[in-house]
């Protein structure tokens, strides 16, 4: 019987000490796998909370900024989280496995927007540079456009000068008569033309003369005598007043020589509408 019950008792425990052994074994490979889990899902979390401070430098919205920081920091708590709890705890092993899936799903919603708005702003720089290049071909052709008026404004206002032709100066005597001696003259008689033109401006019309000796000095009666040219007030010999339809109109005008006058070759400059319109130069001998 005490033989009996010996070997029933070395039975039992040898059974007792296989089965702790066998039941420690199974405690250690789930530990161990645990612990492999545990580094996984740390390397997620580490690559998820990358992911977040790299799509925070390459999106320019500020509020999608602001909650990309938020769930990174929801990564980076869940990661110490992940560092502190034991391996042995599956409990809270899986709760932390449930929240890494839910934090993948919100990263990949957050990559969906972020892809969306890329290529909202690829097509917002594309009709921005299309946009540009028509407002450079626009502003070109405004330019353009600008240049032509002011070429055919230069031409229409060229074409609208008057223009005084067949000038003629003549010194004559106290009796009328053509002076070809300096002492004997008494007056100089200006004749010209001014010449027909359809798109001139009718009306009156101020003729300004200037006479210019040889050491181009103005002949005049006052210092007062001035008129508008080229932006400046400079002095005129002589002006008459005319009516201009158009067409051509003779004038004739006469200037008393009263100044000392030496030989050599005058000039006579014509100018009508702030324009200098016609010249002429003619010679003196004593």
């Amino acid at each position: 019987m005490l033989i009996v019950a010996v070997v029933v008792l070395a039975i039992i425990a040898g059974g007792g000490i296989y089965y702790i052994f066998h039941q420690k074994k199974q405690m250690d490979e789930m530990t161990q796998s645990f612990d492999l889990e545990k580094e996984m899902m740390s390397d997620d979390l580490n690559e998820l909370s990358l992911q977040y401070e790299g799509y925070k430098f390459s999106v320019s919205n500020d509020s999608l900024v602001a909650l990309l920081s938020t769930e990174q920091a929801k990564v980076q708590r869940l990661m110490e989280e992940l560092r502190t709890v034991k391996s042995t705890n599956a409990k809270e092993i899986a709760r932390l496995k449930k929240e890494l899936a839910t934090l993948r799903k919100i990263m990949r919603n957050y990559v969906v927007q972020i892809d969306s708005l890329n290529r909202a702003n690829e097509q917002l720089k594309v009709e921005k540079n299309e946009a540009v290049k028509k407002y450079h071909q626009v502003s070109s052709t405004a330019a353009n456009l600008k240049k032509e008026k002011e070429k055919l404004t230069e031409r229409v206002t060229l074409a609208s000068k008057l223009d005084a032709t067949g000038i003629t100066v003549t010194p004559i005597n106290s009796r009328g008569k053509v002076a070809k001696r300096i002492k004997k003259m008494e007056q100089f008689v200006l004749n010209f033309k001014i010449s027909k033109n359809v798109t001139a401006s009718v009306g009156e019309k101020i003729i300004y003369v200037r006479i210019m000796r040889p050491d181009d000095d103005i002949l005049l009666k006052s210092r007062g005598d001035v008129f508008a040219y080229e932006g400046k007030e400079i002095n005129y010999s002589m002006k008459k007043t005319i009516e201009y339809e158009g067409e051509e109109v003779p004038v004739t005008m006469y200037w008393n020589i009263e100044e000392y006058l030496s030989p050599g070759t005058y000039r006579v400059d014509i100018f009508a509408d702030g324009n200098l319109i016609g010249k002429k130069s003619f010679t003196l001998e004593q």
